[in-house]
């Protein structure tokens, strides 16, 4: 049976690209235009995974994500780390002084301010996706026009790219996950686990539990805090760690369990390669 991937934007996004290298068939896509339809696609049965951009070296971690996950019960499976490179584009026989505008996702845009400082003429456009931008040129055949995109849209709309790799920062990387509405039956090699807990307000609590993962040789990768609706005052924390021991993993999960107020496991998976 065909999978059916959800991935925020079109073809040709970076979440686009991901499915294409992570992926060993070719899955079918339901694309969908933001991250809330995509969770929620998810958790309905509309698709049996999807691809959930979740932290970029430049921008941080993309918080709202953490909270739909847990909002909508979704559990990690993989991870993917795509090296994230920002190109003009426009119709074939353009030049970037024939460009008036240049339209892309703002944080696209931000990560390539310093390249369109030589260039104060193009103004530009925030807009909904990268890719959608040059789906939107090649359609409508829009002269003056560009987007700034990833490669693959510039090949899937027929695009002639003006300049590549014009992001500041060139080592730019934004880690995607896999989620689904259930965890892995047989999860196989893991390496890496995502946690969500919350803990007794008071003072030494954060501490002594990332005692516990230090105490059973689990490697805390990241940590990042998101305030408990329900109750002011009180902070859920979200961690990723890694390990080589399942046994250790076990036992620092076991024991955060008794320690947590609560505590939710969002994914035990193989642990990406960065």
């Amino acid at each position: 049976m065909t999978q059916k991937i959800a991935i925020q934007g079109i073809k040709g996004s970076f979440h686009h690209q991901v499915v294409e290298q992570y992926y060993d068939s070719t899955p079918e896509l339901l694309e969908c235009s933001t991250f809330d339809a995509l969770a929620r696609a998810v958790a309905e049965g509309e698709c049996t995974q999807a691809v959930m951009a979740l932290e970029n070296s430049i921008a941080g971690s993309i918080l709202p994500n953490y909270a739909l996950m847990d909002q909508y019960g979704l559990v990690i499976t993989g991870e993917h780390y795509l090296g994230i490179e920002h190109n003009l584009m426009a119709l074939s026989g353009q030049t970037i002084e024939d460009i008036d505008e240049v339209h892309s996702h703002p944080m696209a845009l931000l990560q390539c301010k310093k390249f369109f400082l030589d260039y104060p003429h193009i103004k530009l456009v925030e807009s909904y996706d990268t890719a959608e931008e040059a789906f939107k040129i090649s359609k409508n055949q829009t002269k003056a026009c560009g987007a700034v995109a990833g490669i693959r849209a510039s090949e899937i709309y027929g695009l002639e790219i003006l300049s590549p790799s014009i992001q500041t920062i060139k080592n730019n990387v934004t880690r995607f996950v896999i989620v689904q509405s259930e965890p892995l039956k047989e999860p196989g090699n893991i390496s890496k686990a995502a946690w969500k807990f919350v803990l007794d307000h008071k003072r030494g609590s954060l501490a002594t539990a990332l005692n516990v993962v230090s105490d059973c040789n689990l490697n805390l990768t990241k940590i990042q805090s998101l305030p408990v609706i329900e109750t002011p005052g009180k902070y859920a924390f979200f961690v990723d760690v890694t390990f080589d021991n399942p046994e250790d993993y076990k036992k620092a999960k076991s024991l955060l369990q008794i320690m947590a107020t609560a505590f939710k496991v969002l994914g035990e998976y193989p642990s990406g390669k960065s």
